[in-house]
């Protein structure tokens, strides 16, 4: 069963995130988890796609720890709940897949 979270993103419509198949998420660019006051926070899946949401600064890795709490908790979900919309505690300014 598909499993989503739906994110708000300033000054446009919400945007749908796969929350299947996901191997990390982390705090900057690549596996690093590199700072807790990174700009980004990237969901890389199996197969290497990688999903990069760009967000006002973090503290203590509060948006890498809400992304990972919000794709357990609808993981955990019954299969009619397939997406779950989430507040975050940064603004998020742009979600971008590559």
């Amino acid at each position: 069963m598909e499993k989503f979270i739906i994110v708000p993103v300033t000054s446009q419509p919400n945007q749908m995130i796969s929350a299947n198949d996901v191997v990390l998420v982390a705090a900057g660019a690549g596996s690093a988890n590199s700072s807790g006051t990174a700009l980004t926070t990237t969901i890389t899946y199996q197969g290497g796609k990688i999903v990069t949401i760009t967000h006002a600064a973090q503290v203590a890795f509060d948006m890498r720890t809400a992304i990972q709490n919000a794709i357990s908790q609808v993981k955990s979900t019954s299969w009619t709940n397939v997406a779950l919309t989430i507040s975050v505690p940064r603004d998020i300014s742009a979600v971008t897949i590559a």
